[in-house]
């Protein structure tokens, strides 16, 4: 309705315009209008270049052409009424009533019947199409190519406008360029839009430095502005600001969510008020309305994130059934495809924590790294084939350290707080050094025992022997590691090592006392040894001289008794002499 009652206007003052020149007396050009005249002139038509007086290189062809020109140079106007009123330099008019009320307006074109019919002095503008820049009067430095392009403009300048009705409603804005039909269509004061495609931006009035290409594209935008839409339909229910979709519907419900980027087919393409997010790839966050502060790289890509905030998908099908999990991080193809809830995991490699839901806080690098890991809380999987167990929570798995050999270094030791680090020896780092003395004869109080962990820790139940923390702590407080909470925890057995070194030493220097006095000892005994030695060979020698005393003694007792032998049978037959002497004496002294 409105085009039809501008149609009825324009068309009203045309008439009125050229009814007022038929009836004006005018002074014929001599000879009459027939073509060719001096100073390049060429005027054909009633009344055509009628009041010229020493303009140069005018055409003017057909009825009041150029009329009011006196001395104006290098116009063309073809048409009844064409540069009818102009006193300007360097336009040209080309279809009925162009240019028709321009006065000192410049370096004009105009092609179409009505096309820049207003202008006055405005200068440098192209009108190309019926009504083409109708309205304008003082806008400079506009294009408009097609029916009824920049139809309202008055003193906006600087715009493009190419296609039917392109930049229609256009009155003050400047430096639009609107390229398809009812493109920027209904844009009035608005500055700085380019839209390119059939409607785009087509219900843009006062939103700035805009860019739409595509069919439908940025369609209902109205006050948004910095905006790049560039895709059918994308930015389509669009009205904030600071947004950037580039693709078929990418961002196609975006109503007041600012500062989005989408780039590729449907993209953000449910987005209604979040805010921040960038999508990149088919689908990539496709579902989300409200969540904020979300960046997407690849196919489908958190394609399934409604409200869910700060989460970055890198990668095809990554985070792709997220909903509401905040702060997640996923970087390869499938990484955290199953979660939907959980917060600040992070993911790293093909597969990493596929299979979490709810799980948070966990973080995955490598190949199928926590993969399967549900919903489990603050664990660690690095590298590939760390799949983790389901529903566990504050593990940590590193691939490529056990059973890898390392021919030197030093352990690597963690505090409760959960850093990394390992322990020096050097003097530069150290201070109050001093023996460690007595200190280590708490090693006696210590009581080492066998056990077992629970079931939760270690279900194999494999035999274990060591040191009790809290026993450890009655000893010597000292050797005890403690929790964030300050309980016992663990028994820095590093620093037990050391005491039994202390130990050992002390040990060892009183072995080496002992081994002195024994040193000692043995010369004495060999001292000894060697004495008994010598008295072995006085006594044999002793022994020697018994026995040859004890032959000769033996050979003399032989020969006493051989004596007394011969004294006993000698001293026998004195005895028997005597005795029979007796006897004889007895007989004589009878007788």
């Amino acid at each position: 309705m409105m085009k039809n009652r501008n149609m009825t206007n324009t068309l009203t003052t045309l008439l009125l315009a050229l009814g007022y020149l038929a009836i004006c007396p005018a002074q014929a050009v001599v000879p009459a209008p027939d073509g060719g005249y001096p100073n390049f002139t060429t005027a054909e038509g009633t009344n055509a270049l009628k009041n010229l007086t020493t303009g140069s290189g005018n055409t003017g062809v057909g009825w009041y052409s150029l009329f009011s020109d006196t001395t104006g140079g290098f116009n063309t106007g073809v048409g009844a009424g064409t540069l009818v009123l102009n006193t300007g330099d360097e336009n040209t008019a080309v279809g009925t009533a162009a240019l028709l009320l321009n006065t000192t307006g410049h370096n004009n074109t105009a092609v179409g019947t009505a096309a820049l019919l207003n202008n006055t002095t405005g200068v440098q503008n192209t009108a190309i199409g019926a009504s083409a820049l109708v309205n304008n009067t003082t806008g400079s430095f506009n294009t408009a190519n097609g029916w009824f392009a920049l139809f309202s403009n008055t003193d906006g300048s600087s715009n493009i406008a190419i296609g039917v009705e392109a930049l229609f409603s256009n009155t003050t804005g400047g430096q639009n360029t609107g390229v398809g039909e009812l493109a920027l269509h209904s844009n009035t004061d608005g500055s700085a839009n380019t839209a390119i495609g059939g409607d785009a931006m087509q219900s843009n009035t006062q939103g700035d430095s805009n860019t739409a290409i595509g069919a439908h594209a940025l369609i209902l935008n109205t006050t948004g502005s910095h905006n790049t839409a560039t895709g059918y339909q994308a930015l389509y229910s669009n009205t904030a600001d600071d947004n950037t979709a580039c693709g078929y519907q990418a961002l196609l419900d975006n109503t007041t969510g600012t500062s989005n980027t989408a780039t590729g087919t449907q993209a953000l393409m449910n987005n209604t008020t979040g805010q921040a997010n960038t999508a990149t790839g088919f689908h990539a966050l496709q579902s989300n309305t409200i969540g904020n502060e979300n960046t997407a790289f690849g196919q489908s890509a958190l394609s399934s994130n409604t409200n869910g905030i700060s989460n970055t998908a890198t990668g095809s099908f990554a985070l792709v059934s997220n909903t509401e999990g905040i702060g997640n991080t996923a970087n390869g193809v499938v990484t955290l495809l199953s979660n939907t809830t959980g917060n600040y995991n992070t993911a790293y490699g093909r597969g990493a924590l596929e299979n979490n839901t709810s799980g948070a806080f966990n973080t995955a690098i490598g190949h199928q790294a926590g993969f399967s890991q549900t919903a489990g809380n603050a664990n660690v999987y690095i590298g590939d084939g760390m799949i983790g167990v389901a529903g566990e929570s504050n593990h940590c798995y590193i691939a490529s350290i056990f059973g890898q050999t390392s021919a030197s270094g030093i352990p690597v030791l963690v505090n409760s707080n959960n850093r990394l680090g390992t322990t020096t020896s050097s003097k530069r780092f150290k201070e109050d050094i001093k023996p460690m003395g007595a200190v280590s004869e708490a090693l006696f109080s210590l009581i080492p025992v066998t056990f077992q962990y629970k079931k939760e820790i270690d279900p194999a139940g494999t035999p274990q022997l060591g040191l009790v923390a809290e026993d450890v702590e009655l000893v010597n407080p000292a050797l005890v590691v403690r929790d964030k909470e300050g309980k016992p925890y663990s028994v820095r057995y590093e620093q037990i090592n050391a005491m039994l070194l202390n130990e050992f030493l002390k040990e060892h220097r009183k072995v080496q006392e002992l081994e002195s006095t024994a040193a000692k000892q043995e010369t004495s005994i060999a001292e000894l040894t060697c004495t008994t030695a010598e008295q072995e060979t006085t006594i044999e020698e002793l022994k020697s001289t018994v026995a040859q005393q004890q032959r000769r003694f033996e050979s003399k007792l032989a020969q006493q008794e051989q004596q007394i032998a011969a004294l006993t049978a000698d001293l026998q037959r004195l005895a028997a002499d005597i005795e029979l002497n007796k006897v004889e004496s007895r007989t004589v002294a009878k007788k």
